[in-house]
């Protein structure tokens, strides 16, 4: 009886400093069938991206003091990486006060998890995501 491969998940880089967030970002990506991978901060997320082809959407939070300023690594990411979706998190900025990056999404914490969720698939999964 022949094995069957598991499918493959797509990952969704999470880049969140603040532990707990971070578990809980991971355990949501990770329910929603995707394969997480963990970022402490904004060098480490640019390391990952780096060296992993396979990522397509970046979850981002803002705020986070001991990094660059998350508005401006989304910026980076976009001019560098442009298939890349972005969503970013924040408790203490709203989306009026911020130039988001072209085709990134905004939700103020705390965050809906089915939300995001419904973000996620709807950026990775359609088809006009894999077009561009």
């Amino acid at each position: 009886m022949a094995q069957s491969q598991p499918l493959k998940r797509l990952p969704v880089l999470v880049v969140e400093d603040e532990p707990i967030l971070r578990l809980d970002a991971i355990s949501m990506v990770e329910k929603a069938g995707f394969e997480a991978v963990e970022a402490l901060s904004s060098a480490d997320a640019i390391r990952l991206l780096e060296e992993r082809l396979d990522i397509r959407l970046v979850y981002m939070d803002l705020d986070m003091p001991r990094s660059r300023k998350g508005i401006e690594i989304a910026a980076a990411i976009r001019k560098r990486w442009p298939p890349i979706e972005i969503i970013l998190t924040a408790a203490y900025f709203t989306e009026a006060s911020l130039q988001l990056p072209k085709r990134a999404e905004f939700y103020t914490k705390p965050i809906d998890p089915s939300e995001i969720v419904r973000a996620i698939r709807r950026l990775i999964l359609s088809p006009k995501a894999a077009a561009i």
